[in-house]
């Protein structure tokens, strides 16, 4: 099933931003959320941590989560860029605890901590052309939510009319495991902080805007975020 992504300011960006384009169907791959200390403290250590160390950690990290409605199988970890791992990191900044920043120039997303640190993960951004900057809000949260093409998509890609009423929650959903969506001024933006599957997607601009973690990192992320949390989009 061929369904690629759609023109942020025609359709849904919520929906269709997480096919790159040219995919041939929806995968579903996955990462795995694991303690906040592990991969965290080799980000501050720098303590000539090896190699082989740093793999066991991020295997643990990015293991499987059988305990998931729909479980999510272990990650592959060759297929990501190491300095994509999450992990904890020194980060000056006047935003507040909890305060979610975006650097898509560098593909990562930041939770700020406090203190100088935050957790950084490694993501997918917008492709040229459809990269955005600004401050916005988690406005709603979803859990494997309900995936609905939308019409223009469908017109393109008629092939993903099947869905038009929706696609249940799933390993193969494009919503993923879990979804912020953010909001403007009481309006949704139609972009989304999203569990991406695709590992080989990380540290790469692909969406029509959306931002997507690796499935644990999203898991984690989303825990930790209440809605009404501040984002803050940098400019690329």
């Amino acid at each position: 099933m061929l369904l690629n992504v759609a023109n942020a300011g025609a359709g849904s960006a919520d929906e269709d931003a997480r096919f790159p384009r040219g995919s041939e169907q929806l995968s579903r791959r996955s990462f795995l959320v694991g303690s906040a200390l592990g991969i965290g403290a080799l980000g501050l250590g720098g303590c000539g941590t090896s190699d082989s160390l740093l793999l066991a950690e991020a295997r643990n990290t990015y293991g499987p989560m059988p305990g998931e409605k729909f479980p999510i199988p272990a990650v592959d970890i060759s297929k990501v860029d190491p300095k994509y791992y999450r992990r904890t990191v020194s980060y000056q900044t006047k935003e507040a605890p909890g305060t979610i920043i975006v650097d898509p120039a560098n593909y990562y997303v930041y939770r700020v901590e406090g203190d100088g640190a935050a957790t950084r993960y490694g993501a997918n951004v917008g492709r040229q052309g459809f990269l955005w900057s600004g401050d916005a809000y988690v406005g709603r949260k979803s859990e494997w939510a309900t995936w609905t093409p939308p019409a223009e998509m469908i017109r393109r890609q008629p092939e993903a009319a099947k869905y038009a009423r929706g696609m249940p929650g799933g390993l193969d959903n494009p919503l993923g495991a879990r979804t912020l969506h953010l909001y403007q001024n009481g309006a949704y933006t139609l972009y989304t902080i999203y569990a991406s599957s695709d590992a080989e997607s990380i540290g790469s601009g692909i969406t029509s805007g959306c931002v997507g973690l690796l499935s644990q990192d999203m898991i984690h992320l989303y825990a930790r975020t209440p809605v009404k949390t501040k984002v803050v989009v940098l400019p690329a």
